[in-house]
């Protein structure tokens, strides 16, 4: 295969002008890069030796990103070609509009260090290979306020954690209640109406203390687990790093045998628990509305860092079988008496 290499004088490529002038399967080589050419006579792009690799947003490893895919030379383009959607999307979307729930959020990047393997269970890397660290974003957020509203009122928050694992990006969605307010999805949509400011006069912002929230939980008898969690004092944390993450949902594990296991995910503070009291997060918002975000990004550039222990709660489909609810409930939790939480890193 013909190579054209760094000249160690000049310290300059010397590349050919068109990938056609090395044939149908050639490459360039350098102490940094290497490329090669596609059937087409398109330049692909090759991650040397610890340089990061071109990859899609879900983190497929990708040799080109210039060339779309056709039905031949001077064909049509295909619709086939992921990446080219991909590309195409993430432009159109690059002005992001408000999002309807979760719009006032803060996060920062972090790692994931295993301390504890699951290979028994899995065959995920990231949750077998001990001592491994994995870059990570976290994303901490309230629920009904708008992205202008304030840090502090009583509300839900997201916890939500996008690993970037050596097999792909891993997004564990998840708020800082274990439960949630509905069974059906299809009830979504009315939730949020619910929760969201009143139609003919724009407010409460941030609050759901008005009718039509208290209508729709008078009419949704299985919500009333998750009020009880949302009148604590759960939802009027002190800080950020004082909040715990819950996956809520229970998913499956898949080990190397093909055999499953049932798992639920719990992020615990290793600052504790801590909230405020009600006057001072009446107070807190009128003297500063950026009082979470603040003292997330205080905290990190004084070396503060925040920290989580990372838990399971593991169990079998027959064990499930004998639990008195259905564990694939989102208005449920599994009591950590019965089955006990297993701290993983």
């Amino acid at each position: 295969m013909p190579k054209i290499e760094e000249s160690s004088e000049s310290q300059s490529h010397q590349t050919p002008e068109s990938p056609t002038q090395l044939g149908g399967a050639s490459s360039y080589d350098s102490d940094v890069k290497e490329y090669s050419v596609g059937e087409g006579g398109e330049w692909h792009h090759c991650a040397a030796q610890g340089e990061l690799a071109l990859t899609t947003n879900q983190g497929l490893v990708i040799a080109d990103n210039q060339n779309s895919l056709r039905a031949n030379i001077a064909g049509t383009t295909l619709l086939e070609d992921f990446i080219l959607r991909e590309k195409i999307t993430h432009f159109d979307h690059e002005r992001i509009p408000e999002r309807i729930v979760h719009a006032r959020g803060t996060g920062a990047h972090g790692y994931f260090e295993l301390t504890h393997s699951l290979e028994a269970y899995t065959t995920a890397k990231i949750l077998i290979e001990v001592g491994e660290v994995t870059p990570l974003f976290a994303r901490f957020s309230t629920v009904a306020g708008g992205a202008g509203s304030a840090d502090t009122p009583r509300d839900a928050r997201g916890f939500a954690v996008k690993f970037y694992t050596k097999q792909g990006n891993w997004d564990l969605v998840g708020n800082n209640i274990p439960v949630f307010f509905i069974q059906d999805a299809i009830k979504f949509p009315d939730l949020v109406h619910a929760i969201k400011m009143e139609p003919d006069r724009g407010f409460p912002q941030a609050a759901t203390a008005h009718d039509t929230f208290w209508d729709f939980i008078s009419l949704t008898p299985e919500s009333m687990h998750m009020v009880m969690w949302i009148m604590s004092d759960r939802t009027l944390p002190r800080s950020l790093s004082m909040m715990e993450g819950f996956g809520i949902h229970s998913f499956r594990l898949i080990n190397g045998a093909g055999e499953s296991t049932f798992v639920k995910f719990h992020w615990r503070p290793k600052l504790g628990l801590q909230s405020t009291l009600w006057d001072e997060t009446m107070k807190l918002a009128g003297a500063d509305p950026d009082f979470h975000r603040r003292e997330l990004f205080d905290a990190i550039s004084a070396g503060h860092f925040p920290e989580w222990e990372f838990a399971v709660q593991l169990f079998t489909e027959e064990q499930a079988a004998q639990f008195p609810f259905d564990h694939l409930d989102a208005t449920k939790l599994i009591p950590e008496e019965l089955v006990p939480l297993q701290v993983i890193g």
